[in-house]
């Protein structure tokens, strides 16, 4: 009996599922109303002390009107309770106090379809899921995807970022052709000098050699004149 009540009890949980479910799809399938799209960055990173935006882009079939709301909620990494930590109505009403206080700004244009904020001095408390919610009746919410907030301590080891990674590739290349040519250079510059040094060298051994001759030359003829005269 305790097995069927269960059973019971969860067929009656999935109908009330199906049936809100059920519910929002007629909603937005009635006649000038539709559920409202919502698009958020799925995780942002942020580092202590500096300060990070949180992009919320909507659209809507009707036109904006003064009675659009955006509500920004706000649940730690560790669980609990979301928390209202912003809310805009034609003018942006920062929610006072709380786990943000003021270090959260209006970024956002709804001109442009943008509910986005900003969360300055950036703390390791403030880890957890974000969320954008935007009312424009008779347009009704529709999805509602979270957004993951990481904030880490900025490391001190040296990070390559894109742009010097990009730099590294383009210029590597460059700087290794003129190294190998200026190799190139001194081992020429070398070997030219080598070879001049070996020539001087014959030349000196020619005109050491071309001096022993002459002298045993002049010896030679002057011993025939010698003897010529006697």
């Amino acid at each position: 009996s305790g097995g069927r009540e269960s059973a019971r009890g969860m067929s009656s949980g999935v109908d009330g599922s199906a049936g809100c479910l059920g519910l929002l799809v007629l909603l937005c399938g009635l006649s000038r109303v539709f559920c409202i799209e919502v698009q958020v960055d799925s995780h942002v990173n942020g580092i202590v002390g500096q300060h990070v935006k949180l992009r919320c882009n909507f659209w809507s079939s009707s036109p904006i009107s003064e009675y659009l709301t955006v509500d920004w909620t706000y649940r730690p990494h560790h669980g609990g309770p979301p928390q209202n930590i912003f809310h805009y109505q034609s003018i942006a009403f920062p929610v006072a106090g709380g786990a943000f206080g003021n270090r959260v700004t209006w970024e956002g244009d709804i001109s442009l379809n943008d509910a986005s904020i900003a969360v300055r001095d950036l703390r390791l408390n403030d880890n957890g899921t974000f969320t954008c919610s935007v009312k424009n009746p008779p347009d009704v919410q529709g999805n509602l995807p979270p957004t993951m907030l990481l904030v880490t301590e900025q490391a001190i080891s040296f990070q390559l970022s894109t742009a010097m990674l990009l730099s590294i590739m383009v210029f590597a290349p460059s700087v290794l052709v003129v190294v190998l040519l200026l190799l190139r250079m001194l081992r020429k510059r070398r070997s030219s000098s080598m070879k001049y040094s070996v020539e001087v060298v014959n030349k000196v051994d020619r005109q050491r050699k071309r001096t022993w001759r002459e002298r045993i030359y002049e010896c030679c003829y002057r011993c025939s004149e010698d003897s010529g005269e006697e």
